[in-house]
């Protein structure tokens, strides 16, 4: 079964690109494209792969948690990998809400 989670950063993804290729430039007409600058691709891959890190480093915590519970890790790596998890979780929760203010503030922008 999906990650519910997963499926719906998916979904915003590709809401995000479908929205980038079907808007109109208002000065000249033209469709905007993302911009590629040849040093990592479009703002949806970076997008894609910062979510499939924070869920990676989510993944390692759970597994080293579940270890020392059945008392097969170190309690330092533990410590360490939770720590790793609240900072990844922490900044994700800081991008998504300047994004989500970002958006507002341009739908505020008259037309």
């Amino acid at each position: 079964m999906a990650d519910p989670v997963q499926a719906s950063i998916n979904g915003a993804i590709n809401a995000y690109a479908k929205a980038a290729k079907s808007g109109a430039d208002a000065a000249s007409g033209k469709v905007m494209a993302a911009r590629d600058d040849g040093a990592g691709g479009d703002f949806a891959g970076l997008v894609r792969s910062a979510i499939d890190e924070a869920v990676r480093i989510g993944k390692t915590s759970e597994v080293q948690s579940m270890a020392a519970v059945a008392d097969r890790a170190d309690l330092s790596q533990v410590v360490t990998a939770v720590a790793e998890a609240e900072v990844t979780l922490r900044t994700v929760v800081a991008v998504r809400d300047k994004v989500v203010e970002a958006y507002k503030e341009i739908l505020r922008m008259p037309m």
